[in-house]
């Protein structure tokens, strides 16, 4: 029989999970954003997108590393260094995602949909591999370049960090709906995901809007791969085959091709993982399959995912 303190401790240790792991799936959705948007268009599941965060982390590590910086930059200089950052990884990921559309996919549109897929895992391949030549194969430290602080509720600890995490995914979220519901090229990107042969007669310029898919893909996986690096504090050639596996996931709970099922499940995926992990025996090494067997329960009854909707099959 639990006392009355040690059940407000165990309440106080939970909502401190619920705050990690909603941390946690903030990063996620923003990958997940990037797998729901190119399979939406062109229904590909992009396996090199996790590669495509991880190249991220790593190019933003060697720019730190070149810079000297070790330890928090004062005042704005901190706001200039994140927007900085935040800049880079952005458009190196963006700009390798662009890249193998145009190498790979898009010579493969017309072919059998097992030859895209292929292309996809190679890509990958490819990716990990010259990342893994280049930084080698052990992990790296991030520097601390955060400051640490934060806010408390109710003995729930909150960083600074974890709150612009959060607050950055949203509203990515939220300014990607409106691009794609309110701008002449949000129109074009639905009306080729609709039907791409009644776009072009209609004047759509298929090759530009799926590039632009891929661009804003990877520039959402690039500003990932920034927070990430700031809240593990660890960068590897493999961490994107990881978590893109987990954002992969994410976007198919949620309901793949769904902006918000993207982000809903990259929220539920973290908090599954970070309960996972304090709740369960061996938590660490269980997280994973915790995950995958609630997703496959949810799929059982919701095949569509928790926000999709069941859609004829393009011909």
């Amino acid at each position: 029989m639990f006392t009355l303190a040690a059940a407000s401790f165990d309440l106080r240790l939970f909502f401190q999970q619920v705050e990690n792991g909603i941390t946690l799936g903030a990063v996620y959705a923003l990958v997940a954003l990037g797998y729901t948007m190119v399979y939406g268009i062109i229904e590909l599941i992009n396996f090199a997108h996790g590669d495509v965060f991880m190249w991220s982390t790593v190019v933003v590590l060697a720019v730190v590393q070149a810079m000297g910086i070790n330890s928090p930059p004062p005042g704005l200089a901190l706001v200039g260094l994140l927007i900085l950052l935040i800049a880079i990884g952005m458009i190196v990921s963006a700009t390798i995602n662009v890249g193998i559309e145009r190498l790979a996919y898009r010579r493969l549109r017309t072919a059998p949909r097992l030859a895209p897929l292929i292309a996809a895992i190679g890509a990958s391949f490819v990716l990990e591999n010259i990342a893994q030549l280049w930084r080698g194969a052990g992990s790296t430290s991030f520097p601390n370049i955060f400051p640490p602080g934060g806010i408390s509720l109710g003995g729930v600890s909150i960083n600074f960090l974890d709150i612009m995490v959060v607050v950055i995914a949203v509203g990515l979220m939220l300014a990607l709906d409106r691009f794609i519901r309110g701008t002449k090229m949000g129109r074009s990107m639905r009306a080729t995901a609709q039907d791409p042969e009644a776009a072009a007669l209609m004047g759509v310029n298929i090759d530009r809007t799926i590039s632009l898919t891929f661009l804003i893909g990877g520039a959402l996986a690039g500003a990932a791969g920034v927070f990430y690096s700031l809240y593990v504090g660890q960068v590897w050639f493999f961490t994107g085959f990881q978590l893109g596996l987990i954002a992969f996931t994410a976007a198919v709970l949620g309901g793949i091709g769904n902006i918000y099922g993207a982000v809903l499940g990259g929220f539920v995926i973290g908090l599954i993982q970070s309960l996972a992990i304090q709740y369960i025996p061996s938590g660490v090494a269980w997280s994973d399959a915790t995950v995958f067997a609630i997703l496959v329960l949810i799929l059982v009854f919701r095949p569509s995912g928790l926000l999709g909707q069941q859609v004829p099959n393009k011909v």
